[in-house]
């Protein structure tokens, strides 16, 4: 079972983080992985590391995501797997954030979303398959968290479009499912201090962090063939987090 051979994967921000972790899974499943990002030194080391392929990616460029859709298709003859996980969450309190600070939120995690899997749809209909991730969060669908109010908007929103995306092509063999990372031991995170990962462990069930690893396997289970009759739903990977009603509740 998930066993992934001869399927062509993309990942966008696959070159870091939990994006890494997800190329990782695919690849370990059979996959042949396709790593769409910015960074194309660590996009190079990656995808090296995989045996893959790494395609410059900036996923706010509607033009440019057509196009390195497209271009995968001429290549490889298909794209099975689309996982959509390129974003940013730069902590700005409401009262001080811009314009900007929203702008850019929500054009990379949202609109940029949008334009990766809208030209992968169009791809994956005429298959009459496909399995589209999106890499959402538990912060804006179901958590908040002071300085991440675009952020969590951001996220909440890919869930309303994978919904409504997961009616329109359900009926061309095509899925459309998310994960909802907590906190991953990711470099942002690591960034962030001993004494923060600390402190974030004592509030997770398990006492431990996940690993972008963990997030890849769950990528693993929806982009598989045996996972057909699953569309328009969400794994949340938190080692528990979300599940105490007060801090007490914590063992």
């Amino acid at each position: 079972m998930f066993d992934l051979t001869g399927q062509i994967a993309f990942v966008t921000g696959g070159a870091n983080g939990i994006g890494k972790g997800i190329v990782e899974a695919l690849s370990q499943a059979g996959a042949f992985v396709i790593i769409g990002d910015i960074d194309e030194e660590n996009g190079k080391k990656t995808a090296e590391k995989v045996n893959g392929q790494y395609v410059y990616l900036d996923v706010t460029n509607q033009a440019l995501c057509e196009k390195v859709v497209n271009q995968i298709v001429e290549e490889h003859g298909k794209l099975n797997i689309l996982c959509s996980n390129t974003g940013i969450f730069p902590q700005v309190m409401i009262e001080d954030m811009t314009e900007s600070d929203w702008n850019k939120t929500i054009d990379i995690n949202l609109k940029g979303m949008f334009f990766v899997v809208q030209q992968a749809l169009k791809v994956m209909k005429k298959q009459n398959y496909g399995r589209v991730i999106l890499t959402s969060s538990v912060t804006g669908p179901i958590t908040g968290y002071p300085g991440w109010a675009h952020y969590g908007a951001s996220k909440a929103g890919q869930l309303g479009f994978m919904r409504s995306a997961a009616l329109e092509y359900a009926k061309f063999g095509v899925t459309v499912n998310a994960i909802q990372p907590g906190n991953i031991l990711t470099e942002g995170l690591k960034a962030q201090g001993e004494a923060y990962l600390e402190g974030t462990r004592q509030i997770v069930p398990t006492h431990e962090l996940g690993e972008p690893i963990d997030i890849g396997y769950a990528a693993v289970f929806f982009g598989a063939k045996e996972t057909k009759y699953i569309t328009g739903q969400c794994i949340v990977v938190d080692g528990g987090q979300i599940l105490p009603e007060e801090p007490s509740g914590i063992l």
